[in-house]
């Protein structure tokens, strides 16, 4: 059976102003509604939320149509698999338990349609990166969320969401050379048998060949939202307007 699969990365609900976080929701919203009767599977690759931090009974304000939609997707039968990002790392057992998605911390080896992927966020996998992996190390020690919890959730969230800023601003000012980190973490994978790599986290929409397989990065929804599918054998980067 030949089966659909999009994906989406990288769309940071939260990070602007009202006006255009309502846009963006709207955009996001029909895409979801588009989803729920043309794909098998959908795959969140990460920052979904610019911060997400849920607590045990308590789960942050906003974007109750965004989860509404993702609810409405699996409720129809479409698996919904949900990559924790950078920035929405915060999670307990919400999207699992009410929303119906899988949750998946770390990346993931999956076969579609006959061909091998590897699908991860990508933080974390650029080898001259080690400041980052020790904070978030840090950050997704369960032990120090479970302590972090205990603030209120006002509180809570608003620190969440500074802690956000600063790793964006650390990312963004991050130089990591000339060379495409990712691309190259991407290669050492396609040399091991995979088809397809397919990361987000950096911003920049990239579909590359490289040997018998394909490196894509699936940019990001604060410029130009777009979302990758693959059907028939054939992947395509492809705008949503």
């Amino acid at each position: 059976m030949n089966n659909t699969y999009l994906f989406i990365s990288d769309i940071h609900l939260g990070l602007q102003n009202k006006v255009t976080e309502r846009d963006k929701e709207k955009l996001l919203v029909r895409f979801l509604n588009f989803a729920q009767t043309n794909c098998s599977e959908l795959f969140i690759v990460g920052d979904l939320f610019d911060y997400w931090f849920e607590y045990k009974r308590v789960y942050q304000k906003g974007f109750f149509r965004t989860l509404t939609a993702l609810q409405d997707l699996t409720n129809a039968g479409i698996k919904v698999h949900y990559f924790i990002g950078n920035h929405d790392f915060l999670h307990r057992d919400f999207f699992t338990s009410e929303i119906g998605a899988e949750l998946h911390e770390d990346g993931i080896d999956k076969t579609l349609n006959g061909k091998r992927f590897f699908i991860a966020h990508g933080d974390g996998l650029v080898k001259n990166d080690m400041g980052y992996n020790i904070l978030k190390s840090i950050l997704r020690n369960k032990v120090l969320q479970k302590l972090y919890s205990l603030i209120h959730p006002d509180i809570g969230v608003y620190l969440a969401s500074h802690t956000s800023k600063s790793s964006r601003e650390y990312t963004s000012q991050k130089d990591y050379g000339e060379i495409d980190g990712l691309f190259e973490a991407a290669k050492s994978r396609i040399d091991l048998g995979y088809d397809y790599v397919l990361f987000g986290h950096l911003h920049k929409r990239i579909f590359e060949k490289y040997k018998n397989g394909y490196y894509v990065n699936l940019g990001s929804w604060l410029s130009a939202p777009c979302y990758g599918i693959f059907k028939d054998n054939k992947f395509e980067i492809v705008d949503w307007k």
